[in-house]
This record gives C-alpha cells, structure tokens and sequence, in this order.
C-alpha cells in the first residue's frame, strides 16, 4: 500500500551512492516510481549497469555510474556528468557504508581508516562534489546507524565514523541552509536483506532473535521502511526539516544498552574475528 501520493518527484533528479543492491536500490527505486530521474552509483560495475537497467526496465529513467567514495576527483566526474545528462540535481544520498566486527586492539590502524574514509569521507566527497550542481531545496541525505550515538563493543570504528556523520550533516546544515539546501540523515535499525545484517547472523543465527528482542517493536525493518522515509526527507513534506537525524529503527536507539547490545555475541567460530589484540584488520 502506497504511503504518499503519485509522481511528488516529477522533474527532480536523485543521485544515489551505494544504489546498487538492498535498501539504496529500494529508494533508488521508489525514486523512480515518483517521477524522479536517478543515477545509482557504486564501486561495482556490473551492479551499476543491472541496477540501472531494472530501474529503466520499469519504465523509469537512470544511469548507472561506477565510482569509489574514496576517490574525490571520480566523484566529481560522476556529478558533472548527472547534471550534463539531467540538467542538475536535487537529491544526493550517501547511502555507502563499510563494516566489520573487531576489538579495538584487534584492529589496525588501517583497518580503522578504511571505514572513516568509507563512510565519513565519502559522505564529504558526494556532498561537497554535488554542491555546484544543486538546485535551490536540494535534499542531501546521509545514511547514518544507531551506532552514532549508541556505543558497541566490536563496532570502535563504525561508532566513530558515524557519530562524525551525524555531525557532518547539522555543520553542512547550517552553512548551505541560507542557499537553499538541506542537509539530514536517516538512520537505519536491524533491516532485512542487507549485506550488513546478514554479514553479522552469518556467524549465529540465534542472533537474529537476540537482536530482535532488543527492538522496541520487536521487528526487523524493511527495505519499503526505508524507501519511504528517504522519499519523506526528500519531498516537499520535509521542506523546514534540515540538520536532523531521522531514527527508523523500531525504536533501538532510545532502548536502554542490556544484555543485547552485542557484548554477549560469541563470535569464536568466525575466522574475521580474533578476539582482544590477536590477527588485525
């Protein structure tokens, strides 16, 4: 059942990093489905090129642009070439994200580099490379995680590169509010099919139930939880909203931290994970 009207995007044009599979293929989609032009973009070449294609396939209009957050300059080029192709841009999600499950003194310092240049650093590089080819009330949406304010035991690096996403987003709000631009970020709870959650029952499926009971609503999300939200911070529903962190996760963030907050998880049997100052990342 269809939560908004028809076609609230019609003549907007969506950029959306990490577009390429689970839920940012989802707001990708649902994009499309309200009338806006989209170009998904990833590392993954032949992803950009599918995605695109079931996009297009469904009557839509998308590009598929392969880039790496990481690299700046690429970035730009994929901007420049959304505007030339669709004649500006509205909406820029930076949906891409990178994790892994390691102690602190486990970890290296690459390792714990890589993530912030994933995510925090390639939240920078898109909204900053799409700036010069925004329109007046551009929606730049950042795709945040509990994790910027929750704190986890194993998750050092993913809480640190989110919580300075989350202050990423209110700094960029307050500096490009006056030209018309908005800036916020969504923050996902446990949601279904996606790489992340699967990647973290992988080790124990028992998992699965130990998170969900540390869910107010005692649910898993979906991908259609997310689309709608990212389509409400993208529409003119959300016009005086800027600056802030919009929480769908069944309530996780506001739970108070027990016993299912990931310290009991036992990952012994996992070969990515070495336990306290043993293998590195």
């Amino acid at each position: 059942m269809a939560v908004f009207g028809t076609n609230i995007l019609e003549g907007k044009v969506a950029y959306v990093a990490g577009g390429t599979r689970g839920f940012n293929l989802a707001i990708a989609k649902r994009y499309s489905e309200q009338g806006a032009k989209v170009v998904v973009m990833s590392r993954d070449v032949e992803r950009c090129a599918s995605s695109a294609k079931e996009i297009t396939d469904a009557g839509g209009e998308a590009l598929g642009l392969p880039a790496d957050v990481r690299d700046y300059d690429r970035i730009a080029e994929t901007m420049k070439e959304t505007a030339d192709t669709f004649g500006g841009i509205d909406i820029v999600i930076a949906g891409q994200a990178g994790n892994f499950y390691a102690p602190a003194l486990g970890m290296s310092a690459n390792g714990f580099k890589s993530i912030v240049d994933i995510d925090l650093l390639g939240t920078f590089n898109l909204f900053r490379a799409s700036f010069e080819y925004l329109r007046t009330g551009a929606s730049l949406i950042a795709i945040t995680a509990p994790e910027a304010v929750k704190p986890l035991p194993f998750q050092t690096h993913v809480c640190a590169s989110k919580a300075a996403v989350n202050m990423l987003c209110k700094c960029l709000a307050i500096e490009w509010g006056p030209a018309g631009i908005r800036v916020n970020g969504l923050s996902p709870g446990p949601i279904e099919d996606t790489w992340g959650m699967d990647n973290v029952i992988a080790a124990d499926p028992a998992i699965k139930d130990r998170i969900t009971e540390g869910v107010p609503l005692k649910r898993w999300g979906t991908h259609a939880d997310i689309a709608d939200a990212a389509l409400f911070l993208a529409s003119d529903a959300s016009s005086y909203v800027t600056g802030t962190i919009l929480d769908v996760d069944g309530g996780v963030t506001i739970k108070s931290t027990g016993p299912d907050d990931g310290s009991a998880i036992d990952f012994k049997d996992n070969p990515r994970f070495k336990g306290p100052g043993k293998g590195a990342r």
